[in-house]
């Protein structure tokens, strides 16, 4: 008999819908994980108003893949894993691409292709409960994000958008040694949560003069008879249009920027001036190296990441999930829970 599942794809901009497909089984190299957990990501979001991939596509586009769960299935050719392991896995790699062209996760099971050839499966550590496992993905991005920055134990350091990445980046900074942190928000309950994540001052720059207020705390001055700020690090994880030009108006001569948002347009950006302050940008995209290291950085417990999670849902109540993680206003990491393991 054959076993039906419901999973959550999109069709076309703003068209998601949660349907019946066939549940997935393992060939000789795969296995099969029982979903607990999966957090929405801001990809997610950023597919379901697109429509699909930017690059096109054939048929619905399968969403999710911050997830953790339980090997349901193993293939006849699998050694490495045994069923009833605890486990995440790194959706990025070139067999599944989970949630981005390949199966998807918000659903109660996916198919995880060619396990033993690639290193996409981590088993949870007995220390690590599903909740915390499923914020791996996204930490794994906050981190490539610092570890692309230049940012040390007595940098200075301005952090834009304090969304669920923005807040990884804080506490990974913090994890890092770095004691000079501000986070950047138009949100005043993200920055309450960026502040409980390690950021020592936070601005809401529709309350304040942001670059006057950036100059208190990191020092001011003038170069080429403009006003800047002595900030030796600025990590952009926004995706706002202004903010770039912003930090190099305002930048210091030598000062360093690293974008980890995606921005889906063009960015204006004033070479000529970042030429002048002798500015390096450098972008960060993904995690190469680092999925495995945030594992065993929560499995430690070497963050708490309580302020992470805004929210808790069931999968049947999954159209109000996403419409939560759509509001800024009200929401920082969403996660959508599958039932016991």
């Amino acid at each position: 008999m054959t076993k039906l599942m419901l999973h959550a794809t999109v069709h076309g901009p703003d068209d998601i819908r949660v349907e019946q497909v066939q549940r997935p089984s393992a060939g000789p190299d795969d296995i099969v994980v029982k979903v607990v957990v999966c957090g929405i990501c801001g990809s997610d979001l950023g597919y379901a108003r697109a429509g699909g991939l930017p690059m096109g596509g054939d048929g619905p586009l399968s969403l999710g893949h911050e997830f953790s769960g339980v090997i349901e299935e193993v293939g006849a050719r699998v050694t490495a894993l045994r069923k009833g392991q605890r486990v995440v896995v790194n959706p990025t790699t070139p067999a599944n691409m989970i949630g981005s062209g390949g199966p998807g996760a918000f659903a109660s099971h996916i198919l995880v292709r060619n396990v033993m050839a690639e290193s996409s499966v981590y088993p949870i550590p007995d220390t690590l409960d599903f909740e915390t496992a499923a914020l791996v993905e996204p930490l794994a991005v906050a981190l490539h994000g610092v570890n692309r920055s230049r940012a040390g134990a007595g940098s200075k350091v301005v952090v834009f958008g304090a969304g669920p990445i923005g807040l990884g980046v804080v506490a990974m900074l913090r994890l890092r040694g770095v004691a000079d942190i501000i986070a950047v928000d138009r949100v005043d309950s993200r920055l309450e949560r960026a502040r409980a994540l390690g950021a020592n001052a936070t601005f809401n720059p529709d309350n304040c003069d942001l670059w006057a207020e950036i100059g208190k705390r990191h020092g001011a001055g003038t170069l080429y008879g403009m006003p800047v700020v002595d900030t030796d690090e600025f990590i952009e994880v926004s995706g706002a249009a202004p903010v770039i030009p912003q930090i190099i108006a305002r930048a210091r001569f030598g000062a360093h920027l690293t974008v980890v948002a995606v921005h889906h347009a063009p960015v204006a950006m004033d070479l000529a001036m970042a030429l002048g302050k002798e500015m390096e940008v450098t972008t960060a995209m993904a995690y190469p190296t680092e999925f495995g290291e945030v594992l065993k950085i929560l499995a430690a417990g070497r963050i708490d990441t309580t302020a992470l999670i805004s929210h808790r849902y069931a999968f049947e109540d999954f159209e109000q999930a996403f419409a939560t993680a759509a509001r800024a206003d009200e929401s920082a990491k969403v996660l959508v829970t599958f039932g016991k393991a």
